[in-house]
């Protein structure tokens, strides 16, 4: 039967495969997969940075000397080759830490050519070959450095190059003892697969740090865009209030006021239409923000009138709390001195900050404190360390309280300071802008004009 002509022979295929994963472990054999950077590099502590330095030197002040000794006492090699042999396979441990590749070379090359020194020693047949003690051990070590630092791909390539290195020495002379090439075999298959399994479990801590950094960082601006959302919508109530009023007043002041000429009543009809046409495009903009299906509060907005009923509601709850509220600012709400903006950001500044408390420190003493002075509205709540055992209700909050008050505060141009206090206890203040008082303007009536 023919091949079938849209794709090649099984056979084909098969070698096409073949030749291609060998040439991925050729350059994962040739070329290193990280930079020469040591472990624990990026590390904030200077000793951990240490540690391979020191692992390093340590390995190889040990097995220099007693390689030597080895290849001279217990395999009969001369002292100088028995020194050249023992610097090949063992001071290339110091590479350990920047390039175990390249050490990884120079020891399999240098195992290859002690190997083959060993035989021209006259050994005995019961002699441990080709792999002397010592060099098995340093040369387990450079795959474990090996397996912590390349790819899976290098490290397949290295342990079937030491499987095929301790096959062409046994069929080169199988009439020695070759227990050493077996174990080797066996040993570096289970010292690259623990390397291999830290790497990757390393790798993969490293890669949810950096995804829970993103998160985080996703987090807390969706956070902040929720709030900033949330007091766009609030604030609609507000402004569409001082539009409406300019509405009715343009719209009234040719009826209230006598004697105006045709080009005032044309201003009063423009400021009017100004006005309707402005809160037409603030409707639209609001069905934006509310585009979820949510549906907006049909509540007046709440203001410092209706703080004592929040602290009534927080005691009633469980938290201890008082309010101190300034006469001047009781004053100031009965004038309308107080803005609009100003009077909902205080009381939602306050609501959040009782609500962190009964989270985060429940039944923790709380005062609440409301003065007007100097030209600004300071809102302060301190709250004490939780007096309640046990955990708290929340230990990690959502990040809206404060984001929210910053918000809030950026609105109005003031200032906000929050943090802990030395017995324990939490501070929250915030400092708004009041406006300067300004005499009433007088009234015009017909009669009078």
């Amino acid at each position: 039967m023919p091949p079938s002509p849209t794709g090649p022979p099984p056979a084909d295929g098969l070698l096409s495969a073949a030749r291609r994963n060998l040439r991925e472990l050729a350059h994962g054999l040739s070329h290193a997969s990280h930079p020469p950077t040591p472990l624990f590099a990026d590390s904030p502590r200077r000793w951990l940075r240490l540690v391979p330095y020191v692992a390093v030197l340590a390995l190889a002040a040990i097995f220099i000397p007693v390689t030597i000794q080895v290849l001279a006492n217990d395999y009969g090699v001369p002292g100088a080759l028995a020194g050249a042999l023992a610097v090949g396979q063992a001071a290339p441990l110091l590479m350990l830490a920047h390039r175990p590749l390249q050490a990884w070379w120079i020891v399999f090359a240098s195992d290859i050519v002690g190997a083959l020194v060993l035989l021209g020693q006259g050994l005995r047949p019961d002699t441990l070959w080709p792999w002397t003690p010592p060099g098995l051990v340093g040369y387990l070590f450079v795959l474990l450095a090996l397996g912590l630092r390349e790819s899976r791909r290098t490290a397949i390539g290295v342990w079937l190059a030491t499987g095929a290195a301790g096959l062409l020495l046994y069929l080169f002379r199988p009439s020695h003892d070759n227990t050493s090439a077996l174990l080797l075999f066996i040993l570096s298959g289970a010292v690259l697969v623990i390397g291999a399994a830290v790497r990757e479990r390393s790798e993969a801590q490293r890669r949810l740090v950096e995804q829970e950094t993103i998160s985080e960082a996703e987090r807390a601006q969706r956070t902040l865009l929720e709030e900033r959302t949330r007091i766009a919508r609030e604030l609609h109530d507000v402004v569409a209030h001082h539009m409406s009023v300019i509405t009715v007043q343009a719209d009234s002041a040719p009826y209230r006021v006598s004697g105006l000429s045709e080009e005032a009543r044309a201003e009063f009809a423009s400021i009017a239409a100004g006005a309707r046409e402005s809160l037409a495009e603030m409707r639209r903009l609001l069905s934006v923000l509310r585009s979820d299906g949510s549906r907006g509060e049909l509540a007046p907005q709440p203001g410092l009138d209706r703080v004592q009923q929040l602290v009534e509601a927080t005691v009633r709850a469980g938290l201890p709390a008082e309010l101190s509220m300034a006469t001047d600012v009781r004053e100031a709400l009965e004038r309308g001195g107080v803005p609009q903006a100003v009077d909902l950001s205080a009381y939602r500044i306050v609501q959040e900050a009782l609500a962190n408390v009964v989270r985060h420190a429940p039944g923790a003493r709380t005062r609440v404190s409301v003065t007007a002075r100097d030209g600004h509205l300071t809102v302060l709540v301190v709250n004490e360390e939780a007096r309640k055992p046990g955990s708290p209700l929340e230990t990690s909050g959502t990040g809206h309280g404060l984001v929210g008050m910053r918000e809030r505060v950026r609105l109005t141009g003031g200032t906000l300071d929050t943090g802990p206090l030395p017995d324990g206890g939490f501070r929250v203040a915030a400092r708004l802008p009041l406006p300067p008082d300004r005499p009433p303007s007088p009234s015009v009536t017909p009669e009078e004009s």
